[in-house]
């Protein structure tokens, strides 16, 4: 994600015989953000690259150079994975599965399991281990805010068999009651609705603008663009009116985890 502009705006700043608390005094920015962009983690918005060439004296070239639109992340999460680290507020949606911070291990190791080509049980614990580590964000009580909205289907499919999917389920019910993480669930008798066409994570910050993450087959974008940003915390907010509230939902887990409990 803008790697080379990243490096040349590293390569302007030291040029300048500036740190990157100095550039972000002067630009007006966090030196939080101006990490990101210099990583390629982040691309500025146009106001940002404005002030960064104000700042550096590079007339327009950050502004017209800047990357446009979203980037493409050819390693799932890769990005997106770092900044959840740094997120002060996750409002995740998932449509076929459990997302990564809320999954338990032994869902984990089914979700990771069947990738194709296969990997080797050492490949696959990595992956699992990794997915795990996401999890530990969970272990403050208080930050992140995490919210997730699953769509029913989430439930139900059988994923690592009925035992693992009671005991994910009621991993899902235990964050909810305890206050940790807010979970709605999208009912089969919904219809459509605007997030059915893949993955999406939010993600706010305390000291840097908020990003979008969306995945499909093949791919992760992370979106930094903030019309895009907007649009999809707009989608997710209609999504999140029609789910069922957090009783409802936390009364359909129980009774699906114990669904599965009977039928094991």
């Amino acid at each position: 994600m803008g790697t080379a502009y990243g490096d040349w705006l590293r390569e302007q700043r030291e040029l300048a015989g500036m740190t990157q608390q100095q550039l972000a005094d002067a630009a007006m920015m966090t030196r939080s953000h101006i990490a990101h962009i210099e990583a390629g983690r982040r691309i500025p918005s146009k106001e940002d690259a404005w002030r960064l060439d104000r700042a550096l004296n590079t007339g327009n070239v950050l502004s017209t150079f800047r990357p446009q639109g979203d980037s493409t992340i050819a390693e799932h999460f890769k990005s997106a994975k770092y900044l959840e680290q740094q997120a002060t507020m996750i409002r995740e949606f998932a449509l076929s599965y459990v997302p990564g911070i809320l999954q338990t291990d032994a869902y984990a190791h089914a979700v990771l399991s069947v990738a194709f080509p296969p990997r080797s049980d050492e490949e696959r614990d990595r992956h699992v281990a990794t997915r795990l580590e996401r999890a530990e964000v969970l272990s403050n009580p208080v930050s992140p805010v995490v919210w997730a909205v699953l769509d029913e289907a989430v439930l139900r499919r059988l994923i690592g068999g009925p035992a693992v999917m009671a005991d994910q389920i009621m991993h899902l019910v235990r964050l909810a009651e305890e206050g940790r993480a807010r979970v709605h669930v999208m009912p089969f008798g919904l219809g459509a609705y605007p997030l059915l066409q893949s993955m999406l994570t939010l993600m706010w910050f305390e000291d840097q603008p908020p990003v979008a993450y969306s995945e499909g087959q093949a791919i992760g974008k992370v979106h930094d663009a903030p019309d895009v940003v907007q649009q999809l915390q707009s989608i997710y907010a209609l999504a999140m009116g029609d789910a069922l509230p957090l009783k409802e939902s936390i009364a359909l887990m129980r009774a699906t985890a114990r669904e599965y409990e009977d039928h094991d």
